[in-house]
């Protein structure tokens, strides 16, 4: 019963937040400045009178006030139609659809990468501990983490399409190899930007454990170093690596955004900046929406692996609920 509760408030809880997402960036968009009518009619509308203006808007439905809008939108939401783009003159819906694959490719990639490739690295960084191969690592680590995407992605364009013309510079390609061939760049742009933090973390959280109480026990029973950090440290610090993966998802999807736009990849990064560009109201609800969504979906999730795999975390929210 206790579950069944608690998945309901947290039901309450993501829709609640849905709706003041919605309502926030419905509000934003038809206030700010600019002509909506340009994405639809482009330089059409210079040329429009005064009754074709107002039968284009009634078209579109943006002669009624903004609250009546935002109510329409809603109730059309909630049957599942969030309406046409201006820009591609199609359900927003299709739109999004043939891009959908391409950023779950790279952001889904880059998720298991560095899911993949922290663990090891923070692993080999405590095994030597203070010691050059350590040391090393850290201020690498250290000098690429602090490079911004945006930067990272121009160096590795300029490095291994320009100068070395290895890899392709923009676009997703057609079949399998030669998507895979356009992904190289971008993965390793998203993966490289968030992997060395994800390293901090888990080097941070095994070197607390191995500073434990039990672990000098261990020592003192003449255990080496290497089979208590791989054989209990590193087994007690999984819950809290499953946590912080799910936390992370929601950061390596704001970087696949920013990496889409810059190699011109054909994800929901690039189509959310052309929809905010030209004032696509209907695309860029939806997207809003997707990626909001998404973000507090990895939230909860996050909260409760850490309630599932640590039943303290779960005690300490009873008590304060």
């Amino acid at each position: 019963m206790r579950l069944l509760w608690s998945l309901c408030r947290k039901c309450l809880l993501f829709s609640a937040s849905l709706l003041i997402l919605s309502l926030a960036v419905f509000y934003a968009a038809r206030l700010a400045p600019g002509d909506p009518l340009a994405s639809y009619y482009g330089d059409r509308v210079e040329r429009m009178s005064a009754d074709e203006r107002a039968r284009a808007e009634e078209r579109l439905g943006l002669h009624e006030p903004i609250h009546t809008q935002y109510l329409r939108w809603l109730g059309g939401a909630l049957k599942g139609e969030f309406g046409i783009s201006f820009k591609y003159k199609t359900d927003v819906l299709d739109v999004i659809s043939g891009r959908l694959v391409n950023t779950l490719l790279l952001g889904g990639g880059s998720l298991l990468l560095i899911f993949l490739l922290a663990l090891p690295l923070g692993v080999f960084c405590v095994r030597f501990e203070d010691r050059w191969p350590d040391r090393l690592l850290c201020r690498l680590g250290a000098a690429v983490s602090c490079v911004p995407e945006f930067w990272l992605s121009l160096a590795l364009i300029l490095l291994f399409s320009v100068t070395l013309r290895l890899f392709p510079s923009s676009g997703a390609g057609q079949g399998t190899l030669d998507r895979l061939w356009h992904l190289v760049l971008p993965l390793s742009a998203v993966t490289a930007g968030h992997l060395w933090y994800a390293v901090f973390l888990v080097r941070g959280r095994l070197l607390e454990e191995v500073r434990m109480e039990y672990v000098l026990l261990a020592k003192s029973k003449g255990l080496s170093k290497a089979c208590i950090l791989f054989r209990h440290c590193l087994r007690n610090i999984l819950p809290s690596y499953l946590s912080l993966m799910a936390v992370f998802a929601p950061h390596i999807l704001g970087g696949t955004y920013v990496v889409e736009m810059v190699f011109s990849y054909p994800g929901l990064g690039a189509l959310s900046y052309e929809s905010a560009r030209y004032r696509d109201y209907n695309l860029l609800m939806l997207l809003c929406i997707l990626t909001g969504g998404a973000v507090m979906l990895f939230g909860m999730l996050a909260q409760v692996l850490g309630e599932l795999l640590d039943p303290r975390l779960k005690r300490e929210g009873d008590s304060h609920g």
